[in-house]
Order: C-alpha cells, then sequence, then structure tokens
C-alpha cells in the first residue's frame, strides 16, 4: 500500500500540473486581449513565450514538491544554456533581427532596397542573411542584424503605399474561410485603399500548429497606414476570436 505521505505528494503535484495549465491559458488570453494592436505574429510570439515561462516555473515547482532537488539541474541547465548561447551568439543575433525585419522593417524580396554601403534588388531573406542583387549582377550577402543597425532605403516605386501584416493563426483554423473574413473586412476600409490593387493574402509557411500568412494592401494615403495596421489587427483579432470560438462549440456538439 503506498503510504499516505507519498500519495499526499503526487496530489500536489497533479494540483499544480493543473493549475499551471489554467494559468498559462488565462495569460495566454490577457495578452491576446490587451494587446490586440499588435502585429498578430508578434502577439502569439508573446502568447507562446509566457505560456513556456508559466511552464517551466510551475513544473518546477510540482518537481519539488516530490521532495527532488532542482537547484543542482537549474544550475546545469543554466550553464549548459549560457554556452548554447554565446557559442551561437551570432546566429541567434540574425536569426532574432530577421524575426524583427519580418514585422517592422518595410522591405521584401523582389524590392530594391540600400542599407549601409550596400544597394540592390532583394532575391532571397533567409534566416542568416538577406541576399541582393546589384545592377553590375554581383551578390552582396547581408547580415540580417544589419538591419536593426543601420538605416534602410526602400528605393521601390511607390513602395510607400504598401502595407504589409504578417498573421499567425491555429492550423485548426479554415484558412480558405479565415482569408474570405479577412479580406471582406478590408474591403469595407476600401475608402483608405487604393482601388487598383485589391487586399492579397498569401502562405508565408506551414507547420503542424500553426500557419503563417501575409496580407498586403495599398494605401491611398501614407499618413494612414498607422490607423490602418491597428484597424486591421483588432478585425482580425476578432475574427480568430470567433471562428475559434465556433469551433470548440461544434467539438461539444
Amino acid at each position: 500500500m503506498i503510504p499516505y505521505d507519498v500519495l499526499y505528494k503526487i496530489a500536489i503535484f497533479a494540483v499544480i500540473v493543473v493549475v499551471t495549465a489554467v494559468l498559462a491559458k488565462i495569460f495566454s488570453l490577457l495578452i491576446k486581449g490587451m494587446f490586440r494592436t499588435w502585429a498578430p505574429v508578434v502577439r502569439a510570439h508573446a502568447q507562446r513565450l509566457v505560456s513556456i515561462s508559466i511552464w517551466i516555473l510551475g513544473l518546477i515547482l510540482a518537481i519539488e514538491q516530490l521532495g527532488l532537488r532542482t537547484d543542482l539541474f537549474l544550475l546545469i541547465l543554466g550553464l549548459l544554456g549560457i554556452g548554447a548561447l554565446l557559442a551561437v551568439k551570432d546566429t541567434l543575433e540574425n536569426i532574432g533581427a530577421k524575426y524583427f525585419s519580418d514585422v517592422y522593417v518595410p522591405f521584401k524580396v523582389g524590392d530594391i532596397i540600400k542599407v549601409g554601403n550596400s544597394s540592390g534588388k532583394v532575391i532571397e531573406i533567409n534566416p542568416i542573411t538577406t541576399i541582393l542583387l546589384t545592377d553590375g549582377k554581383k551578390l552582396i550577402s547581408v547580415p540580417n542584424s544589419v538591419f536593426v543597425k543601420e538605416k534602410v532605403v526602400n528605393m521601390t516605386p511607390h513602395v510607400w503605399k504598401e502595407i504589409l501584416v504578417p498573421i499567425t493563426i491555429s492550423s485548426d483554423i479554415d484558412l480558405p474561410r479565415f482569408e474570405s473574413e479577412v479580406l471582406k473586412a478590408c474591403n469595407k476600409m476600401r475608402y483608405y485603399l487604393d482601388d487598383r490593387f485589391p487586399p492579397a493574402m498569401t502562405v508565408k509557411g506551414r507547420g503542424k500548429k500553426y500557419v503563417d500568412l501575409i496580407l498586403a494592401l495599398m494605401v491611398k494615403v501614407p499618413s494612414k497606414k498607422n490607423e490602418i495596421i491597428i484597424n486591421v489587427n483588432q478585425k482580425i483579432s476578432e475574427i480568430e476570436d470567433k471562428m475559434m470560438r465556433g469551433k470548440r462549440k461544434r467539438g461539444k456538439k
């Protein structure tokens, strides 16, 4: 027969795990609600980061309730983590810069840009570098970290009209329906958009749990770009919430 104190510790362990799951979900929803005007991809990553952090803390606390020592484990894990970060510092810097440039730096494949002393047409953006093709048909490999340190000039004609909104949604969401709803919402703002270039959504990447999308809009007045981005992000959040609620309701039937 299992001793009472062992059963008690197991019960406390289970309770902590359940509470951790609930807190992770609550904080994820709070971030989603508080930062609706953020770019959807940034908000999704923030939700995941907070959720992972809460789970790590919860599991450490739960393991301690079983009477297991975690201090040595955490010390070794921390030292290994610091060593790994130092070893791949430059690579991580470029990958991180690539993530921020996707959201905040206004250029894409096909644009003509100038950064530092380099200029050319963007023909590839990978996790480490951005490849430019010069007028002399030479390739220039620019580390992505440069784009968050140097001034970037986009020399593409009429580029000021373009808005690119990165979106990350759950793979459980019906993508064609989501696209239709988002484009309908954008069409309601057509007074601010260039009628010659209708809104368009493309798939940037797919994973098991998430789908990365890009929504492209062309505006009439550049001073309205920030207002349009805020409104679009809010509409995207509302559509995503509505579709997820509908899916949960259908799942309960």
